[in-house]
């Protein structure tokens, strides 16, 4: 069992940052693929990042591909998104998951965090 709590979002200007903080915790939480996923009201979630176990690996949603940057702490059972030059388009609850597996569908997470409220304004 995983539990996620999300923090950092708020109200930021276009072209500003905003890091985005996931505290986890339970057990094995190292062994565990982490992503992170936002969703605007009428539309699925969506992907927008990931990173394997032991940080080996990441991937990025085309949209934000050179703009975010994840990263985790295992020690301290931390997942960060660093999001850059943001948009308008990126304003979205935004969800930290975990998953025993590796991949950018919703389906392959078990564990949800509550999401944090990110808005870009123009």
């Amino acid at each position: 069992q995983v539990q996620l709590v999300e923090s950092g979002g708020g109200l930021v200007e276009a072209g500003g940052s905003l890091r985005l903080s996931c505290a986890a915790s339970g057990r094995s939480f190292s062994t565990y693929g982490m992503g992170w996923f936002r969703q605007i009201p009428g539309k699925e979630r969506e992907f927008v990042a990931g990173i394997s176990w032991g940080a080996g690996h990441t991937h990025y949603a085309d949209s934000v591909k050179g703009r975010f940057t994840i990263s985790r702490d295992d020690a301290k059972g931390m997942v960060y998104l660093q999001m850059n030059s943001l948009k308008p388009e990126d304003t979205a609850v935004y969800y930290c998951a975990a998953t025993l597996g590796w991949g950018t569908s919703t389906r392959l997470y078990d564990y949800w965090g509550q999401g944090t409220q990110v808005t870009v304004s123009s």
